[in-house]
Parts: structure tokens; sequence; C-alpha cells
């Protein structure tokens, strides 16, 4: 199982940046990736890793962190395996490492945890300048 994030850069105060998920192996070949909860977290710099949205169980629903609701969207192919996350009117704390997690035992309730999470990809950085 991999996951590789990507999309990141440097972007000001109130642009947009749209970062992409690729899951690929065994595991998430034919239908087994809709069988997966794809989340995006973040850490910035002397923090601890935080939940940013999640993509529920064949794209059944979303969830965003109050942070970001209303300016980011998740959303997943899954015929092409990947997830998506679009970031408008990103703000400087924003401004952290983007990682994406996958896992298909996960239950609602813990999708915010990421201890719950089995396979993380190496993440992307996103810096908003002021």
């Amino acid at each position: 199982v991999q996951l590789q994030a990507s999309g990141g850069g440097l972007v000001q105060t109130g642009g947009s940046l749209r970062l992409s998920c690729a899951a690929s192996g065994r595991s998430f070949s034919g239908r087994g990736f809709g069988t997966y909860v794809i989340s995006w977290f973040r850490q910035a710099p002397g923090k601890e890793r935080e939940f940013v949205a999640s993509s529920r169980r064949r794209g059944s629903g979303t969830d965003y962190a109050g942070s970001v609701k209303g300016r980011f969207t998740i959303s997943r192919d899954n015929a092409k395996n990947t997830v998506s996350l679009q970031m408008n009117s990103l703000k400087p704390e924003d401004t952290a490492v983007y990682y994406c997690a996958a896992d298909s035992s996960i239950i609602l309730s813990s999708t915010a945890n990421p201890a719950a999470y089995d396979y993380w990809g190496p993440g992307t950085l996103v810096t908003v300048s002021s």
C-alpha cells in the first residue's frame, strides 16, 4: 500500500491550491479503494498533527475540521484511486506539511484521530505567505 501526496507549494494569502493523494497497491485494486476512508491531516512546525478533512468509504460522505470548513473541499475518484483537497481562501495559519492517510477498518468516530490510520503518505508542504 502506497500513498503519494502532491500539489503543495507557496501561495499568497487568499490564494488556492489543490492537493492530490494517489493510492497504489494490491489492497486498492478493483473496488478496494472504495473500502478505505481517506483523510488529510496537517502538521505545522512545533505542533501536533491535526485532522483536516476526510472522505468516507465509497464517497458516502465527507467531514471537515472547523478551521477549514467552507474553504476546503475533499473529493475522491474511485476509478483513479485518488483523493483531492481543494483549498481556497488560504490563510497563513494553513501553512503546514499536509499528509494523506488511509484505513479500511476505521470507525466514523475515529476519523479525526491520526493514530487510527494504518497507512500514510510522505506529505507535501503548503506555505501561505502573508
